[in-house]
């Protein structure tokens, strides 16, 4: 029987909404399910010891924040996990998070303060709110919290324990000692525990479309794009609708928003590592080439002019195949398609045009890639990729299954108390 390991502290919503599913993900995969309660202020005060930049994951900038929180709505939708933000968000969980090691039971003592905190919108902070909450699952409330100080340090230990082990995040899931990062990779943790499964969450592929077309917005500087791009007759097939690719430049994108221009490189090293480790696993999960190029960041105007000139002048299908080209030729072979030479050769490669790369130098080709940029701003993009679907947008290539069901089904409009 494999173990899964649950790494988790009350505050973050994104981990009581995976708290929903572990259960029932563990039993569908005859694993294990072990708890790991931590204190996330704790693992990111460890983080920004091993740094030299400032690490303060929670500073987002607003459009950010609307797009993630609008995220985090949707999976509790899918999961069928009531949403109530306490009134003065973010609670201190160290009393709730002692109280649970002391429970003696703390898998029902863990599930009971997350629908406390998050259900409820109850306040953790108050050891009469914890004592009620650990009574109502058929626990001694009272013992746990009077006996919550003596877990002090077991709180400690786990938490350490979990940044030792790569945990720069909630909820973290380990198996086999690979460590998955978030609610929305279920999907690999099912596999891990069983590879005859396809993944967990499921969507509904049936329904007739409610969109009549989805918006793809990317850049070639992106190795998430590029991820997102290889799916893209999957995701039409998928959805049932036609994917409109709308290229831009997300650097301007980054300055209109007040993102650095390589977030990765703002990342303490156990999450570049991460990432690093998770592109790759998205890459094989898409049976694509992937490698890390040798010229990054990529100054992407040139490639992207050339294709809005390809977008204006050839065939769709010509220009989704020299599309394909320069992101297979960036970031699965190496290439810089920064370069004008490059680009001359692919343009040969596929035997199209080479005046291309003269009208990648005209105004209308410089136009048209300022007038998409300054559309992704006004849109309320905050990276690439970022798919549109009526008034929603979903940003990552993670969120392709979610942008299928957004056009076949749709999700129940935003709230405005979100977390």
């Amino acid at each position: 029987m494999k173990r899964l390991e649950f790494f988790y502290d009350f505050v973050c919503p994104y981990a009581y909404v995976a708290s929903t599913q572990v259960r029932a993900l563990a039993k569908a995969c005859n694993a294990e399910l072990v708890y790991r309660p931590v204190l996330l202020g704790g693992i990111f005060n460890h983080l920004r010891g091993t740094s030299d930049k400032e690490y303060a994951p929670n500073q987002m900038n607003p459009t950010k924040t609307r797009i993630n929180q609008r995220d985090l709505e949707r999976y509790a939708s899918l999961f069928e996990a009531p949403l109530q933000k306490p009134a003065s968000h973010p609670r201190r969980t160290v009393l709730a998070l002692r109280a649970a090691l002391a429970s003696g039971a703390l898998p029902e003592a863990s599930h009971a303060l997350f629908d406390a905190y998050w259900r409820r919108g109850e306040d953790l902070e108050d050891p009469r709110v914890v004592e009620a909450a650990l009574g109502a699952a058929g626990l001694d409330g009272a013992r746990a919290v009077s006996s919550a100080p003596a877990q002090k340090q077991a709180l400690i230990d786990s938490t350490l324990a979990a940044f030792e082990a790569g945990v720069f995040g909630v909820p973290t899931f380990r198996v086999d000692q690979e460590l998955y990062w978030g609610q929305d990779r279920l999907d690999f943790v099912a596999r891990a525990l069983d590879p005859s499964r396809d993944g967990w969450t499921e969507l509904d592929k049936s329904a007739r479309p409610v969109a009549s077309e989805i918006e793809f917005f990317f850049d070639y500087s992106s190795p998430f794009a590029y991820l997102a791009h290889t799916q893209i007759a999957a995701l039409e097939a998928a959805s049932g609708v036609s994917v409109k690719p709308i290229p831009f430049l997300l650097g301007a994108l980054f300055k209109a928003v007040g993102t650095g221009d390589v977030p990765l490189f703002t990342f303490p090293e156990s999450k570049r590592l991460y990432v690093a480790k998770d592109i790759d696993r998205f890459a094989k999960r898409y049976d694509v080439g992937f490698r890390f190029p040798d010229v990054f960041p990529l100054r992407s105007v040139a490639p992207l002019r050339l294709y809005l000139a390809a977008q204006a002048e050839l065939p769709g299908a010509d220009a989704r195949r020299l599309s394909d080209a320069l992101f297979s030729a960036y970031w699965s072979h190496n290439r810089n398609i920064s370069e004008p030479q490059v680009l001359a050769e692919i343009l040969g490669e596929l035997e199209l045009p080479a005046g291309l790369l003269e009208a990648a130098s005209s105004d209308q080709a410089k136009q048209a890639l300022r007038t998409n940029t300054d559309y992704a701003v006004a849109t309320g993009l905050c990276g690439a990729p970022t798919f549109k679907v009526g008034g929603e947008l979903f940003w990552g290539q993670d969120r392709l299954p979610m942008v299928a069901h957004a056009a076949r089904v749709g999700f129940p409009p935003a709230s405005s108390t979100s977390p």
